[in-house]
């Protein structure tokens, strides 16, 4: 099980490398969008900068998440190769488990990417325990909003996926805090975006970033999220394979 593993992992990443139409946007957008809009939250101080670095990281997070497992489990589908490996005597963890892994280096790269804009541009202070929380958080946070991508995957053909993953990903993103402070929100939006599983993921960065307790209701939440989004991308996967290969 472990080579078989290794050798998805290996496949998939060798994909991803030679798709830098994918990978260069994926690491690079979170990044340059900080420099537009967060160089200014960050103004205010180090306590702000530290934060907005924070909201981008997850929002890097997030994309990864969505792209990843959303786009590409929806191109791949379509695959006659992915066709041809969902029909071996074979589990699917490994091949899970692989873009997994993938996900988690590129998100890594893309909230480190962040990082470094935001030190070159702004004053975030980490230390070295607010730098491992922080990293642990993101990598946790990844999870339910990888679930939420493979159920869009599944659910979605390969021309409809992307445009309904920015219609799911960006408004969160935006309801959930990462581009704008919550204070800032407009109201309505302010009513709603404590309940979003992006401002959750949030809640919990600021916490690891700023070193003090992660909120109990946050961990809660998100992890009612990773339930709801784990059962629907179960549900999408058992559809999609009993509408293709019963």
């Amino acid at each position: 099980m472990i080579r078989l593993t290794a050798a998805h992992c290996r496949a998939t990443l060798l994909e991803l490398y030679r798709s830098p139409g994918y990978w260069v946007p994926t690491v690079v957008f979170p990044a340059m969008l900080f420099s537009f809009f967060g160089a200014s939250i960050a103004g205010d101080g180090i306590r702000a900068a530290t934060l907005a670095t924070a909201s981008f990281a997850v929002y890097a997070v997030v994309g990864v998440a969505f792209y990843q497992f959303g786009v590409g489990v929806a191109q791949d589908r379509e695959s006659p190769w992915e066709g041809f490996v969902r029909t071996l005597p074979a589990p699917a963890a490994p091949r899970i488990a692989a873009r997994v892994v993938a996900a988690l280096i590129f998100a890594a790269a893309a909230a480190a990417t962040v990082i470094a804009v935001a030190h070159g541009i702004a004053a975030p202070r980490f230390t070295a325990a607010s730098g491992l929380a922080l990293a642990a958080v993101l990598a946790m946070g990844l999870v339910p909003f990888a679930l939420f991508g493979v159920a869009l995957g599944y659910l979605a053909s390969a021309k409809a996926a992307v445009a309904l993953a920015n219609m799911i990903y960006l408004p969160l993103a935006f309801a959930g805090g990462l581009w704008i402070p919550p204070h800032g929100l407009p109201d309505m939006v302010a009513a709603l975006s404590p309940f979003t599983p992006t401002r959750q993921f949030a809640e919990l960065a600021w916490a690891a970033a700023t070193h003090t307790p992660l909120p109990g209701a946050a961990m809660v939440g998100l992890a009612a999220y990773t339930v709801v989004f784990g059962g629907l991308a179960l549900w999408a996967y058992h559809r999609d394979q009993g509408a293709r290969f019963r």
